[in-house]
């Protein structure tokens, strides 16, 4: 299974089918608290960055949606600050990119583009919003860190890349085992998808 085919299955079709409920973007406001535990205990400091995964669909009614979601993002830089770009990566999968330093508003402007998406009848294209951390070397905080907001499965999960496509397992178990609780995680591992970016990149998006 590809990458492509692999976050098509585990973040897509399957997800929606094996989801235990709706779910909600609302969620993605349980960030708010999760930053302070990240930096607090665990080590990790925000990156300041976060993105949106959705996969698009050749109509001229989804381009609306992208157009009023772009709209809206515009008028939160006006008032925040908040900078972004719709980029598409390698295997097809679009996204929204975020720039804040204030935890707030980069969920408060994550959450409007999502909601957006929704009332538009196209929340069956969000796969991820993805929240990016950067470890300090302090308590068990080691290199970057993400949480990973399934939309099908209105989960989170950790995920913890190092280099050589590599995985952390110890970091996300440590991740998982402290902020569970306060997100809602995903109990499947199976569903703790690995967003790898490309070999040139630093973050799942690029």
């Amino acid at each position: 299974m590809g990458l492509l085919d692999g976050l098509r299955s585990v973040l897509g079709l399957r997800a929606e089918s094996d989801a235990k409920r709706d779910a909600d973007p609302d969620d993605l406001f349980g960030m708010s608290t999760a930053y302070f535990t990240m930096e607090a205990e665990l080590g990790y400091e925000s990156a300041d960055v976060g993105a949106l995964c959705f996969s698009g669909v050749d109509s001229s009614t989804f381009r609306e949606a992208v157009s009023e979601v772009e709209a809206i993002l515009e008028a939160g830089r006006e008032e925040t600050g908040t900078e972004f770009e719709v980029a598409e990566d390698d295997h097809g999968y679009r996204w929204v990119i975020l720039e804040e330093s204030d935890p707030e508003d980069l969920i408060t402007s994550m959450h409007f583009a999502a909601d957006t998406f929704i009332e538009h009848g196209y929340g069956s294209r969000l796969l991820a919003a993805v929240f990016a951390y950067e470890g300090t070397g302090v308590a068990n905080g080691d290199g970057p860190a993400y949480w990973i907001y399934s939309f099908r499965r209105g989960r989170f999960y950790p995920f913890a890349p190092r280099p050589g496509r590599e995985r952390d397992s110890s970091a996300e178990f440590k991740l998982e085992s402290v902020l569970d609780g306060e997100l809602e995680v995903e109990r499947e591992k199976e569903y703790w998808y690995p967003l790898w970016p490309s070999s040139s990149g630093t973050h799942p998006w690029e």
